[in-house]
């Protein structure tokens, strides 16, 4: 379990720690494997231990529409531990994943006391918006360009690593993933990537690394 790493929980003191330890179970999922499914009900609390989960959305047509990943010590599903509700979106394990999952129960018994806890969600929920507004934005935009360095950009976070190249993004998505994040075809995912790479912009090390030569120079592109 990894609770105490957490942000959230933060506040908590050791003992509170331990009573909320009760209502923690943990769970490992390999690549590929279902976290949760969009319509289940949501009354736990997701902490990612190790790995990578991606959160999308299937839409009417089939498609499937990447909303944000998730890595170590990030969580999801805080307000399910306001009010129990469904899921209206997926959790794949991009990785091997390890997750502790808290429950509703538990969390109800120490929040009252813990005011600043629920302060935290909010904040919590506010960064989510602001990913949001960015998702958004960026499948709005009718130009392409954006929509590939808008991603590149927001994966810096999960996957980059300062060399002296670079930024060097070590990926766990398929060109395919990708592009369901972007808003785009696969096809046009690739061909923009090698478009960059031809600019000076980036380079392509292999199918799932991608170095980022001047970040400043590619987001005065957008």
């Amino acid at each position: 379990m990894c609770i105490h790493n957490v942000p959230l929980l933060s506040a908590l003191t050791d003992s509170e720690i331990e009573k909320v330890s009760e209502g923690v179970s943990s769970g490992t999922f390999k690549k590929g494997e279902f976290v949760f499914r969009q319509g289940e009900m949501a009354n736990k609390l997701y902490i990612v231990c190790a790995g990578k989960i991606k959160i999308y959305k299937t839409m009417p047509d089939g498609r499937e529409q990447i909303l944000y990943i998730l890595a170590e010590d990030d969580f999801i599903g805080a307000f399910n531990l306001l009010k129990a509700d469904e899921f209206d979106f997926n959790a794949v394990a991009l990785e091997p994943t390890t997750v502790s999952m808290l429950e509703k129960s538990s969390f109800d018994a120490i929040v009252l006391s813990n005011p600043e806890i629920t302060l935290k969600i909010f904040e919590k929920a506010y960064e989510r918006i602001t990913r949001a507004e960015s998702l958004v934005e960026r499948l709005s935009s009718t130009n392409p360009d954006a929509k590939v360095i808008g991603l590149l950009l927001d994966l810096i976070e999960n996957f980059g690593e300062s060399t002296d190249e670079g930024i060097l993004l070590t990926l766990t998505m398929n060109r395919e993933e990708m592009g369901s994040y972007a808003g785009i075809a696969r096809e046009t995912m690739s061909r923009k990537l090698q478009l960059f790479q031809e600019m000076g912009l980036i380079k392509l090390v292999s199918s799932r690394k991608i170095c980022i030569y001047d970040v400043h120079k590619l987001r005065a592109l957008i």
